[in-house]
């Protein structure tokens, strides 16, 4: 399997079958997915502001990395992998939780994915690839939250989803 291609999965996130990247987006078929929050010692969270070259959602912030895992690729190499590839970095992760969502994006396309979220902790500064990614920053969470509700087009559509089951696991860790 190449990096162009999804793997398909079921609501129990049972490998299906692999279709092309593009063709998953345009038909709004479940597949597999994976999302990176890493978390500085301050409690801070790194924002990547997605590339304006991005088939989707270009332009927008997000959460630090998500991609695909490739098929016969573990979620934890998956991540660790597309880390390196975009921001330059490598931490320990640990998966947190997941979700399933649907929402229709720009370009006609649709994101159907079992998402799993990873968290990470770390005081690095990427080293951004240009292709993927055009900004990033770190911001307190409850500043991300409040941005979210005040600016909801400057964000990722998953990302608008995933943040506050991400905040309420954070709540946890810290309790």
């Amino acid at each position: 399997m190449n990096i162009n291609q999804v793997v398909l999965v079921d609501e129990d996130d049972s490998e299906i079958g692999v279709m092309e990247k593009m063709e998953a987006h345009e038909k709004g078929l479940l597949h597999r997915a994976f999302s990176i929050f890493l978390f500085n010692d301050r409690g801070e969270m790194m924002l990547q502001r997605r590339a304006l070259s991005k088939y989707h959602s270009p332009g927008l912030w997000t959460n630090t990395c998500c991609s695909h895992p490739m098929q016969g690729e573990t979620l934890e190499t998956a991540a660790e992998r597309r880390l390196k590839e975009e921001m330059g970095m490598s931490c320990t992760m640990r998966k947190e939780f997941h979700f399933i969502y649907r929402a229709d994006l720009d370009n006609n396309l649709i994101e159907h994915e079992f998402d799993h979220v990873f968290f990470g902790v770390t005081n690095q500064s990427p080293v951004i690839c240009d292709e993927e990614v055009c900004d990033w920053k770190w911001m307190a969470v409850h500043d991300v939250y409040i941005d979210v509700q005040i600016n909801p087009t400057h964000y990722t559509e998953w990302f608008k989803i995933a943040l506050p089951e991400a905040m309420a696991h954070i709540k946890l860790k810290l309790s």
